[in-house]
């Protein structure tokens, strides 16, 4: 009777045994893997690049339009008896045509010419003492030439005549020693376009500095 129980006893176990196997392995097989995914790699912003921009060249002068080909450019610079003369830019205009027209109105300049031109300039003193143009002294301490007799003279702003080292439309001026300024001036000129100097004097020292050699003989 006792082994019948016992045998009894083992079957039931073994075929528990059999079945709790049975069921794991069915649920091991349904179990799905976890996968651990990478993590997307974050993407850079695009940059761009812009790419320099060129400045644009500065117009100095317009001499070849008059048939004057340039053997030194601007800006030019002339020196003697301490006064520095540089002529940083010239522009030449029919005294008719409407930019000539514009500059001559607004500052009122007398005189007339077949040629309007305009010209900006820095002027430094670096002698010891003080360098004028004024109505003690008149005389002109630089000056433009073409390579006509004619020669371009200054013309007066008449809405700034009184003033002294006026920025805008220089007439009268006076530097003591170490001081400079900037200004613009104009001439009127009538002659033929051949050369361009430039022309300082200070101190009875006079030299001169071709821009536009003349032609050869």
């Amino acid at each position: 009777m006792k082994k019948r129980i016992v045998k009894a006893t083992l079957a039931v176990t073994m075929l528990l045994g059999v079945v709790l196997g049975q069921g794991m392995v069915a649920n091991a097989e349904t179990v799905t893997p976890v996968v651990t995914a990478n993590p997307a790699a974050t993407a850079k912003p695009t940059t761009t690049v812009k790419p320099t921009a060129t400045p644009a060249p500065i117009m100095r002068d317009n001499l070849s339009k008059f048939g004057l080909k340039k053997d030194l450019e601007l800006p030019v610079t002339v020196t003697t008896g301490g006064l520095s003369y540089t002529l940083e830019k010239i522009m030449i205009f029919d005294a008719k045509s409407k930019d000539a027209q514009t500059l001559i109105k607004k500052f009122k300049y007398s005189g007339e010419g077949k040629y309007f031109i305009w010209t900006k300039i820095t002027v430094k003193n670096n002698s010891g003492n003080t360098i004028k143009k004024d109505y003690k002294d008149v005389s002109e301490k630089w000056r433009l030439g073409f390579g006509s007799q004619l020669g371009a003279y200054p013309t007066m702003p008449r809405s700034k005549d009184a003033s002294v080292n006026d920025k805008e439309a220089l007439w009268g001026w006076s530097l003591a020693p170490g001081k400079q300024m900037s200004s613009y001036q104009a001439y009127y000129y009538n002659g033929d376009f051949k050369s361009f100097v430039i022309w300082v004097e200070n101190k009875n020292n006079l030299v001169s500095k071709y821009i536009v050699n003349p032609p050869e003989v």
